[in-house]
């Protein structure tokens, strides 16, 4: 099938699939209610985590077997990913979680308190043991979005912003729809799990990769961006509120900061904000085809990770190849 391919939405599932289709040859014209690739949506509060090996403690193992692929595809398609591995911590007393995403990843290597002070000397004698998921990776998203876009750009993807895709005629071709929680018009089972995240920048503090905070209740994780900044979240809630972060969710995020690490409180807070993701009640992405249109969703809070792999299966279905 060489049919032109038309793509509902210029998130990260939406630009990972074009990259896939357009390399396989096939003609694809972008369809964005945005003025531009990742000025809407909840890509730009999202984490940009690779770490298909730290997702396994808390998903199915699907997560991680597809979370795989993105290790290579974000590097070959974005020169500012990062591959320094993920570190995850825990008090003392919850040494016990970190020893659940040991034996559910299998992938971790332990450190203890003199190894952990090697890669993140900030953090010299403040955990006693932690998982080094070395071949674990990050990137910005903020970053990435627009240079996914640019570099589709220059390879003949046509992209039509400013242009609501919720009433796009299935007449005409090949539709993709990729548009997330804007898709709930045609995929009503879609549910929306709200992610909520601060941006903090500090002179006392820098990290050179993520940082998970592990607990009995969840996780913290913090995302370095670059010139003392980094990106603090870990909120996963049942909600259809597309508001402002909560003081509640803004309290606990700030507490697992200053557990980590007191200095933290000094840090200011550049940015606060809140998105909603879509996610299928199984919470696993799904590709699938229903009256007449193909939709790529259910990314849950995967996105990154996830989108280079039903990408790929997005072009397999759609070519044949």
């Amino acid at each position: 099938m060489n049919r032109p391919v038309t793509i509902l939405g210029a998130g990260v599932a939406g630009l990972c699939a074009a990259a896939e289709l357009v390399t396989a040859g096939i003609d694809v014209t972008v369809i964005e209610r945005g003025a531009k690739a990742g000025e809407l949506g909840t890509n730009r509060y999202a984490g940009g985590m690779l770490a298909p090996w730290c997702e396994a403690a808390d998903t199915e193992p699907l997560v991680a077997t597809l979370g795989g692929e993105a290790l290579t595809w974000w590097p070959r398609h974005f020169p500012g990913t990062q591959r320094a591995g993920t570190l995850a911590v825990a008090a003392a007393r919850d040494r016990g979680e970190l020893e659940r995403l040991a034996a559910r990843s299998r992938h971790g290597e332990w450190l203890d308190a003199d190894h952990i002070a090697e890669l993140e000397p900030v953090l010299a004698g403040r955990f006693q043991h932690g998982l080094y998921f070395a071949d674990e990776g990050h990137l910005d998203p903020r970053a990435a979005i627009p240079a996914l876009a640019h570099w589709l750009a220059a390879r003949g993807v046509v992209f039509r912003y400013d242009t609501d895709a919720g009433d796009w005629p299935d007449h005409r071709g090949t539709v993709l729809d990729c548009r997330g929680i804007g898709a709930r018009d045609r995929l009503p089972e879609l549910r929306c799990v709200r992610g909520e995240m601060l941006l903090l920048e500090s002179a006392d503090i820098t990290l050179s990769r993520p940082v998970r905070l592990v607990h009995p209740r969840g996780l913290v994780y913090l995302v370095p961006r670059g010139g003392g900044r980094c990106m603090l979240g870990g909120t996963a809630l049942e909600s259809t509120d597309a508001g402002p972060i909560s003081a509640r969710s803004a309290m606990t995020l700030l507490n697992g900061a200053y557990a980590l690490h007191p200095a933290f409180a000094e840090a200011r807070i550049t940015e606060l904000g809140a998105g909603l993701r879509p996610a299928f009640p199984d919470n696993l992405p799904r590709l699938f085809q229903r009256d007449g249109r193909w939709h790529l969703n259910g990314l849950y809070r995967h996105g990154f990770l996830l989108a280079p792999a039903m990408a790929r299966q997005a072009r397999i279905a759609l070519t044949g190849d």
